[in-house]
C-alpha cells in the first residue's frame, strides 16, 4: 500500500473550472522527487544521486559540529539548572560566587544556545532537502563554456562633447 501522491499544478480552463495539469520532470538528466526523497530519509544521499558528493562532508560536518554544541550547551543548561534548584533549596551551592539572579541568567542563556542549536540543526537539514531538489532541477541547465561573460572598459561620447568612462558587461552566445 503506498501513500504516493504525484505533483500536479493548477491550470483554469475557458469557462473558469480548475484543470490539474502533472509536471513532468522526464526531460531532467536527475529527478528532483527523487533527489528530494533520498535526502530527506538520509541527509546527503540526494547530493549524491545528483552527483555532487563534494557536498556531502560539508553537511556532516555542519551535523556533527552542531550536535556537539547541542550536547554542551544542554550539558551546561542542566549544570545553571541544578544550581539554581539546589539554591532555591537551600541547599550547598555548586557556584558559591553567584547569587540567584545570576544563576538564572546562566540557566536563561545556556538554555536560549541550546534551542538556537535545535533550530539550526533543522535549518542544516532543511537546506540539505533544498540542495538536492535545486541541483537536480539544474541538473539539466547549459553550463558549456560556448557561454562567455565578460566585463570591459566603456567608452562613450554624448552630443560630441561629454564622453563618459565605466565598465560594461557583455554575454556572449557561441
Amino acid at each position: 500500500m503506498s501513500y504516493y501522491q504525484p505533483l500536479y499544478a493548477q491550470k483554469t480552463d475557458s469557462v473558469g473550472a480548475v484543470k490539474k495539469v502533472q509536471l513532468d520532470y522526464s526531460s531532467l538528466p536527475k529527478n528532483p522527487r527523487k533527489a528530494t526523497l533520498l535526502s530527506a530519509i538520509i541527509p546527503g544521499a540526494g547530493q549524491i544521486y545528483n552527483g555532487k558528493a563534494w557536498k556531502v562532508p560539508i553537511l556532516y560536518v555542519g551535523l556533527v559540529t552542531d550536535i556537539y554544541f547541542l550536547g554542551y550547551n544542554a550539558s551546561r543548561y542542566q549544570v545553571f539548572k541544578g544550581a539554581l534548584i539546589a539554591n532555591d533549596n537551600d541547599e550547598p551551592p555548586d557556584f558559591p560566587t553567584l547569587n540567584r539572579e545570576a544563576l538564572v541568567r546562566n540557566v536563561d542563556y545556556w538554555r536560549g544556545n541550546r534551542d538556537l542549536n535545535y533550530i539550526l540543526l533543522g535549518a542544516i537539514y532543511a537546506l540539505n532537502i533544498i540542495d538536492a531538489n535545486v541541483d537536480a532541477h539544474l541538473s539539466g541547465f547549459n553550463i558549456s563554456d560556448d557561454l562567455t561573460l565578460g566585463i570591459e572598459p566603456n567608452f562613450e561620447n554624448f552630443l560630441g562633447t561629454n564622453t563618459s568612462m565605466g565598465f560594461s558587461i557583455k554575454l556572449n552566445f557561441k
